[in-house]
């Protein structure tokens, strides 16, 4: 629900930074945070054991989001959706292969509703809104996906070998900079210029669009599967659009409504029985 609130208020976001400084922005404060909170509670300490793996996920995140918003100025809006949210479909496909995961009737079915529910919220079944852009925009959102699908994966294999999850959580996002640091050069003279207001949405959507929800998202995949996770994960398609509608005037159509409904069938098919390995 907390990562579902973050497409509203990005949107307004936009209105005072542009993209490239509000994403840079975002992770430098969620950094900065949880560097502070480290310190202050004497838990900054790194994790050696673990050091390849929180580095490979946090350049893998960054670089996920650097494509993202490049991808979306080449492409459509739906696309951009529909691309980014096949991550679900990705991780469903790779499980099974990285972590020997075993798929289930359930999670079949579950990932089929769900991609009927992508399908129905982001084109609200206007193909017509899937023929713009240029394929480079479109290689770049599919490459998103699937990266996403990897980050979301090898969180599980974190959390089998990390009892400690802030740590890790914290030098994850110092990692995730890395691919940004070219937008530092992007964010100088406006940061400096920004008002009150955007200062406050880059803050909430460091908190409660990253530090948290991320956090709690480690946490539950300590006892579901990569694959289930991902599917929950949906729910935010959900919570943006509900929000979106009453809180931006968006319009919120019966497609749209049929679309939720099938993720949340979705949900509650791989919550059923869930698979705890």
């Amino acid at each position: 629900m907390l990562w579902g609130t973050s497409f509203p208020v990005i949107k307004i976001g936009l209105n005072y930074v542009n993209p490239y400084s509000f994403v840079f922005l975002r992770f430098l404060v969620a950094s900065a945070l949880m560097l502070i909170l480290m310190a202050a509670m004497k838990k900054l300490s790194f994790p050696m054991k673990q050091k390849k793996l929180i580095f490979f996920l946090g350049v893998i995140n960054g670089a996920a989001y650097v494509m993202q918003y490049v991808g979306m100025n080449f492409t459509t809006a739906a696309k951009a959706a529909l691309f980014v949210g096949l991550s679900a479909v990705w991780v469903a496909l790779l499980s099974p292969w990285i972590l020997k995961e075993k798929l289930g009737t359930n999670k079949i079915f579950g990932v089929l509703a769900a991609l009927v529910g992508i399908v129905f919220v982001t084109t609200n079944l206007d193909f017509s809104l899937l023929t713009g852009g240029q394929l480079f925009g479109d290689l770049l959102l599919v490459a998103t996906g699937f990266t996403w699908a990897i980050f979301m994966i090898y969180n599980k294999t974190l959390v089998t070998n990390d009892s400690n999850l802030l740590p890790s959580l914290t030098w994850i996002l110092l990692a995730t900079l890395l691919p940004m640091l070219p937008f530092v050069f992007s964010t100088g003279s406006q940061t400096l210029a920004l008002p009150v207001q955007a200062w406050l949405i880059v803050l909430y959507t460091a908190v409660a669009c990253w530090i948290i929800p991320f956090y709690l998202f480690l946490e539950g995949l300590k006892n579901i599967s990569a694959s289930t996770s991902t599917i929950l994960l949906l729910s935010q398609i959900v919570v943006a659009a509900a929000i979106s509608g009453v809180w931006l005037n968006e319009v919120f159509t019966i497609v749209s409504a049929i679309g939720a409904v099938f993720i949340i069938l979705a949900t509650v098919l791989v919550s059923y029985r869930t698979d705890r390995t």
